[in-house]
């Protein structure tokens, strides 16, 4: 039977599948079972940086008196702020003391102000790694590019100041020049970068106009643009890859390999299938790789990937291709 362990997150992992963060990873029962699946690694629901200055907001909607004292508005902050990390910190130590499974912490950045120091008492309740799940929507017209990216780079560096655990980040893929920044981030001395985090997605309804959420979850053709950076990423970086976004099947995950991923992260297919999407990709990975001979991750991993093969497999050139020489 083939050898599916792998390392990311700095950490030795016995499979390349790892429950990504989601409500499936937020409590410990429901954590167990996707350990007991046969996760590589378990990220932690994230703990939203956007949550809890929502919370405050409600709560002072609803306390008039309160905008008048600036003392007390500091207090009660605090005190939100307090009881969510240590709902948090509560959720590692469980999962940690009833598994043996890397546990990964995660927290949602909208800013690099100091509440990222909250990284230290994460490492102290045991946490195995931390992912910095970061994004910036480039909406601001009064930012430059270089103002989004610097905000990647102050967190990582006062994160890295905090903590000795490894850290990894996720990060979406709107960026000017995103080969450049990937490159550069796998060089600031973290340990791994996951393509691409999922967010929100607005959609508009024609009949009551006005605008709604559109699908949570991932479909199975989700997977493309992830694949294609993978490919491109993976010969670059200075640290391991992961992927995630639209990977259901084992086919996929696969995929993610050849192009040079270390390892998949996945959290729609769970909620569609459950803790057994996991195994059943273990076993199938391992099948192919004994169809195909490889007894290890290694023997294939990053075998299709641009700097293995052609740039113009990964660029445009087969696109012009094909619509050059399709008749309609």
């Amino acid at each position: 039977m083939a050898n599916i362990s792998t390392r990311f997150f700095g950490l030795d992992l016995k499979s390349p599948v790892i429950a990504a963060s989601s409500s499936m990873t937020g409590h410990s029962e429901q954590v167990l079972k996707l350990t007991e699946a046969g996760a590589g690694a378990i990220v932690l629901k994230s703990i939203f940086e956007e949550e809890i200055y929502h919370e405050l907001q409600e709560e002072l909607s609803l306390r008039s008196d309160m905008h008048s004292d600036p003392e007390y508005l500091d207090y009660f902050d605090y005190v939100i702020k307090d009881e969510n990390i240590r709902k948090y910190l509560q959720l590692i130590s469980d999962v940690k003391s009833r598994t043996s499974v890397p546990v990964v912490a995660s927290i949602n950045c909208i800013s690099s102000s100091d509440w990222v120091l909250f990284a230290r008492k994460i490492e102290e309740a045991g946490a195995d790694a931390l992912e910095l799940n970061m994004f910036v929507n480039p909406t601001d017209v009064n930012k430059s590019s270089e103002n989004n990216e610097e905000f990647y780079f102050e967190t990582i560096s006062k994160v890295l100041q905090v903590v000795k655990i490894p850290v990894s980040v996720k990060i979406s893929h709107y960026f000017s020049n995103l080969a450049g920044i990937v490159q550069k981030l796998s060089q600031t001395g973290i340990v791994g970068i996951t393509i691409f985090n999922r967010f929100y997605s607005p959609d508009i309804d024609i009949e009551n106009l006005n605008v709604v959420t559109t699908d949570v979850l991932s479909s199975p053709h989700d997977f493309i643009l992830p694949l294609r950076w993978t490919g491109i990423l993976s010969g670059i970086m200075s640290c391991e890859l992961a992927a995630s976004t639209g990977i259901h099947s084992s086919e996929t995950a696969i995929k993610f390999i050849l192009a040079g991923a270390s390892a998949v992260q996945i959290a729609s297919v769970l909620y569609k299938e459950g803790p057994s999407a996991i195994t059943k990709m273990n076993l199938e990975i391992s099948d192919w790789m004994d169809d195909h001979g490889f007894e290890k991750l290694e023997d294939f991993k990053g075998s299709l990937a641009q700097s293995a093969t052609s740039a113009q497999a990964w660029e445009r050139v087969q696109f012009m291709k094909y619509f050059g020489e399709k008749a309609f």
